[in-house]
C-alpha cells in the first residue's frame, strides 16, 4: 500500500469514528438504553466504512 492509500483508509476509520460516536450520543440523548444506542452507533460506523470501501471498489 502506497502511503497515500494509508493515509486516506486512516481518514475513512477517523470518520467512521466520529460518526458513530455521534449517533450513539444521539440515540442516548432521545431515551433508548445503552445496547440500542451502541448497536445504532456501530451500523452508522459500518455503513460509512461500507459506502467508502464501495467507492473504493468502483474506482480501481
Amino acid at each position: 500500500m502506497s502511503p497515500l492509500q494509508i493515509v486516506s483508509l486512516l481518514l475513512a476509520l477517523s470518520i467512521a469514528l466520529h460518526l458513530a460516536t455521534a449517533v450513539y450520543m444521539l440515540a442516548r440523548r432521545s431515551g433508548t438504553g445503552t445496547a440500542h444506542a451502541a448497536l445504532t452507533g456501530a451500523g452508522a460506523a459500518a455503513t460509512a466504512l461500507g459506502v467508502y470501501f464501495a467507492a473504493i471498489a468502483a474506482y480501481s
